[in-house]
């Protein structure tokens, strides 16, 4: 998946965007910054970055636009029996852009290419709350400890269980709880059927 791929939602390849905006952090040459969420083409969102931090220097508005973040946490992806560990954008078409919101810079960053529109109604989008902002920090830095793990099992496949008391052990998925990243699977041991709950991580799948 390449950023060329307007339709596409994985974000494959984005690299880390550096530290996420802290609650209440502002540029310190003018405290009337708030943060602010553009929508993007999905799969654009570094382009836009790009795109939007060459037009502040071009139209000289250093004073008006901040930081230009990108979301992301680490996610890890097996493959072929490996784990690889790639960072990607957890909110897709979505860019964080710290501004003094007028309509000089409302016209600057709308116009800028492959930027669909504010999140919010007509030009006056709202700006996000310090909550909101927490719940991005919060995450992106839950993310930093402990990478999530991307891989799809289905109810009724087979697969071996890899780590606890039951490594080893082979059974059929009988539930899967994506939330928590989560599987049961029906495990004979001596002889009977039983439920044993795992994590993603301790599972694997049984290629046929």
């Amino acid at each position: 998946m390449t950023d060329e791929n307007i339709n596409g939602s994985s974000n494959e390849g984005v690299p880390p965007e550096g530290e996420a905006p802290a609650a209440g952090e502002t540029t310190l040459s003018n405290p009337n910054m708030k943060w602010y969420i553009i929508h993007t083409y999905s799969g654009f969102e570094r382009k836009v970055r790009e795109s939007l931090e060459s037009r502040v220097q071009a139209f000289g508005l250093q004073e008006k636009i901040g930081k230009v973040i990108i979301p992301t946490e680490p996610v890890t992806e097996i493959r072929n029996g490996k784990k690889y560990t790639i960072e990607r954008a957890f909110l897709p078409g979505y860019v964080l852009v710290e501004m003094d919101l007028n309509d000089d810079v409302w016209h600057v960053v709308k116009s800028t290419p492959r930027v669909t529109g504010f999140l919010g109604t007509g030009q006056h989008p709202s700006p996000l709350s310090e909550e909101e902002v927490n719940q991005i920090v919060y995450r992106v830095n839950i993310g930093k400890d402990k990478p999530k793990l991307r891989v799809k099992f289905d109810k009724n496949e087979s697969v071996r269980i890899t780590d606890g008391p039951f490594a080893t052990f082979t059974g059929v998925v009988d539930d899967v709880n994506e939330d928590k990243e989560e599987v049961t699977v029906m495990v004979t041991i001596f002889g009977r059927s039983t439920p044993v709950k795992l994590e993603y991580g301790q599972v694997e799948k049984v290629v046929a």
